[in-house]
């Protein structure tokens, strides 16, 4: 009888308003979160726009393509830049998958739980290592090694090759756009491998045991029950690591050989838009068409990442909707 009367004992008003009172002040403290976040992403890039608007003007749609860099003559082009960025960003793309599938494979499939724990843990903490530590990594260690070893031995044996031996001619520097591409998979390698054990693990266990019961390999459940059902989420992962590659500023300006060319040999130099970016904005007057050129050109890569990025954004959330 007493806790029928306590049930029905209304609740007070002031309560009742205390309560909605603060889920209002909460609400809007979120909604407004959100919309300061969308009007900070709406000035940079208006702002990006605005200051590169001189350089857009100046040499109209043939600035995304053209490959001239000379100061001197205020003459301007994003052509070599782009080229470079998204040249590294998907041989960082091609070098990182494979590893990161290794990974997660190993991780989810085939490791023991005590082993799970700190393996991933170290996969991840490759995340944490500022990308100056990785530049300078590269250019004290890596480039070396690939100049006195790999790039040698990758030249006498496909440089001749017909078709594709143009990409491994050159001479063997150590920098230019393969290490940098290297490097950037090393860098990527811990956002598409987390992203990979974790929608691995999503897979239904059922599915998994029914195949091993009708007699399937591990490899078989990965390729015909796992890698189907979490195809989305993976390529969405990918496409987050390749947004990551495209930004990628300080660890490229030290292997990539900054030269403002196109070669067609992997290990010949080039720049990318944020190396290009980092390396000329501090010569540059305020007002002049050059810094106009460079901001053109940080618009430019923050459109191919919010491209890269929105892409991934809608993989991985189709994917959950299903």
């Amino acid at each position: 009888m007493s806790q029928a009367a306590t049930a029905a004992t209304p609740v007070p008003a002031a309560a009742r308003s205390g309560g909605n009172l603060g889920d209002t002040i909460f609400e809007w403290a979120c909604r407004g979160s959100g919309i300061l976040v969308l009007a900070l992403l709406g000035a940079i890039i208006v702002e990006l726009f605005i200051a590169g608007l001189p350089a857009f003007r100046a040499f109209g749609l043939p600035f995304l393509w053209s490959t001239e860099w000379d100061p001197v003559q205020e003459v301007f082009g994003a052509g070599v830049s782009i080229y470079g960025t998204i040249v590294t960003a998907v041989l960082a793309i091609l070098f990182a998958v494979p590893l990161a599938f290794g990974v997660a494979f190993y991780l989810t499939e085939l490791a023991p739980a005590w082993l799970r724990g700190p393996v991933g843990t170290a996969i991840e903490l490759l995340a944490a290592v500022p990308s100056i530590i990785y530049g300078m990594w590269g250019f004290f260690v890596i480039a070396p090694a690939f100049a006195a070893h790999l790039q040698p031995w990758i030249i006498d044996n496909f440089g001749a090759l017909p078709l594709i031996g143009f990409l491994f001619q050159g001479a063997p520097f150590g920098t230019g756009i393969f290490t940098a591409a290297f490097i950037l998979a090393i860098m990527i390698l811990p956002f598409i491998a987390a992203t990979m054990r974790d929608v691995f693990l999503q897979v239904p266990p059922v599915y998994k045991e029914s195949s091993y019961g009708l007699g399937a390999t591990t490899w078989e459940v990965m390729k015909g029950v796992v890698l189907p059902y979490t195809r989305v989420s993976v390529v969405g992962g990918i496409m987050l690591g390749l947004g990551r590659a495209l930004g990628e500023t300080m660890a490229v300006t030290f292997v990539i050989g900054n030269a403002n060319r196109i070669t067609t040999s992997l290990f010949g130099p080039g720049n990318t838009i944020a190396s290009l970016v980092a390396l000329e904005f501090g010569e540059s007057e305020t007002g002049s068409l050059k810094l106009a050129s460079l901001l053109a050109l940080g618009f430019i890569l923050f459109v191919l990442s919010f491209i890269v990025l929105a892409t991934s954004r809608y993989l991985l959330r189709s994917r959950l909707k299903a």
